[in-house]
């Protein structure tokens, strides 16, 4: 029988009252279910909608911090991370809903000293699988983690390339570890990608359960408060950034010519002007690739791992090709 585990539950909030409203009882809902010791930390992100009011008064029990100043996702979540006392860290979206058997299928996973974190599958709105596991593909030097996939036999163990943010159990020793989400992504978009990545090439593992189900109304916090236009630009750069950061050598060098010659210009010529200024972004940021870039080396160093981005995309898909 697996052991059951303590779990803080950490949901980031900019002006989802309503949000909190409908989703967050589900978290404690599927929390008691499980019988196990657990805390709920709301981060609030400098909300003007009355949220914290809200929470104060019929959440009593939820611990609510609130940032001075609108900071982001990564930064908001690694307060909540900071302040979490329990063994494991479940990262939540306010717009995401826990089925009440969430946590049961998940406790196998952590009986393994080499397991980061596990997802379930996430639904939308209409019903439809909206993310399950991610396997690594690579377009010549660019690496995507865009394809899904999931076992038929639900007692497989399903490695992902990485975990989403909007729904990971995650082991807090080695969150700490890696001193959370990388705030050089801010304000949002692949810093869980980033957080998985440097998991995986430190040793340590990330998988997905097919059964532990639960419910997204698809971004609807970002998408609300932001522009597409506003987005894209933002995206890119992160994007940008990812690969800086986890490409070596010659490889990075390839990719900066490869980013050049088939991103760049190619949406330049047919009028994409924001991918200049998502370039613009990710070249002003170059002292903190730097920077992110010598911390994973130095932790790498310190637990011994030696991972590549190949090593893991090659790690995921032989473990599928044996099911």
């Amino acid at each position: 029988m697996p052991e059951k585990r303590s779990v803080s539950i950490i949901v980031p909030n900019y002006n989802g009252k309503h949000l909190l409203e409908k989703y967050l009882p589900s978290a404690v809902v599927a929390a008691k279910k499980a019988d196990i010791p657990f805390e709920v930390i709301v981060v609030d992100d400098a909300s003007s909608d009355g949220s914290v009011d809200f929470l104060d008064s019929h959440f009593p029990e939820v611990k609510v911090l609130i940032n001075p100043s609108n900071s982001g996702f990564s930064y908001t979540c690694n307060q909540g991370i900071k302040a979490a006392q329990n063994d494991l860290v479940m990262l939540l979206n306010s717009d995401v809903a826990l089925e009440e058997d969430y946590f049961d299928r998940l406790w196998r996973y952590f009986d393994r000293p080499d397991t980061f974190g596990v997802m379930g599958q996430i639904i939308n709105s209409k019903g439809k699988t909206e993310d399950t596991a991610r396997m690594m593909a690579f377009q010549g030097l660019k690496f995507k983690a865009t394809h899904f996939y999931y076992s038929a036999n639900p007692e497989q163990w399903t490695p992902t390339a990485y975990l989403s943010g909007a729904n990971a159990l995650i082991d807090r020793e080695k969150l700490l570890t890696l001193g959370g989400f990388d705030e050089i992504f801010s304000p949002f978009y692949v810093e869980d990608v980033d957080l998985s990545f440097r998991a995986w090439r430190l040793g340590w593992k990330c998988y997905y359960d097919h059964r532990a189900i639960c419910h997204h109304e698809v971004s609807s916090t970002t998408k609300k408060h932001h522009t597409k236009k506003k987005l894209y630009p933002v995206l890119y750069r992160n994007k940008f950034m990812l690969q800086a950061i986890h490409l070596d050598g010659q490889d990075l060098w390839k990719w900066r010519l490869q980013l050049m010659f088939m991103e760049i210009i190619p949406r330049v010529l047919i009028g994409k002007w924001w991918i200049l200024k998502a370039y613009s972004a990710y070249r002003n940021k170059q002292a903190e690739i730097a920077r992110s870039k010598n911390n994973l080396k130095t932790l790498m160093k310190k637990h011994k791992g030696h991972k590549s981005l190949f090593d893991i995309k090659k790690e995921v898909f032989d473990t599928v090709k044996g099911y």
